[in-house]
C-alpha cells in the first residue's frame, strides 16, 4: 500500500530541489524528517512539509503503521517558467527565467529488516550452529 503528496507550482529550481530529494530517497520517514531538519537549503523546507503531509496521508487515511512507513519514490518534476523581462544598457532587454517545480512524495510500508535479524538470531541460538 502507498500513500503520496504533491506540492505543485513550488518558486524554486528543480535542479537545486533534486540535490536535497537524492539525500531522503530510500530512507525510513522518520530519519529523513530528521535529515531534512538540519538541512539548509530552501527546498529542505518545502519537501520536509511535502513528506509530512504524506505520512499523514498514510496513517490517517490507509491506517499504516508511521514507525514502519519509508520514502519509495521521490520526484521533483518542472513546472511552467515566468519569464520576466530585465532593463538593460541601450534599451535592450533581458529575460529572466524563474522556474517553478512540482515535488512528488510517494511513501510505502514495510517490515523493518530489524524484525527479520532477531528471528535469524533465535534461529541460531536454538539450533546450536548455522549450516
Amino acid at each position: 500500500m502507498e500513500a503520496k503528496a504533491i506540492t505543485r507550482y513550488v518558486r524554486m529550481s528543480p535542479t537545486k530541489a533534486r540535490l536535497v530529494a537524492d539525500l531522503i530517497r530510500g530512507k525510513e520517514v522518520l530519519k529523513a524528517l530528521d535529515i531534512l531538519e538540519f538541512t539548509n537549503k530552501k527546498a529542505a523546507k518545502i519537501i520536509k512539509k511535502t513528506l509530512t503531509s504524506a505520512m499523514h496521508n498514510a496513517t490517517n487515511n490507509f491506517k499504516m503503521n508511521e514507525d514502519k512507513l519509508v520514502v519509495s519514490q521521490i520526484l521533483v518534476n518542472q513546472g511552467p517558467v515566468l519569464k520576466r523581462l530585465m532593463p538593460r544598457a541601450q534599451g535592450r532587454a533581458d529575460i529572466q527565467r524563474k522556474p517553478t517545480a512540482h515535488v512528488t512524495v510517494v511513501v510505502s510500508e514495510v517490515e523493518k529488516e530489524e524484525t527479520k535479524e532477531i528471528k535469524e538470531t533465535k534461529e541460531v541460538t536454538s539450533s546450536g550452529t548455522k549450516s
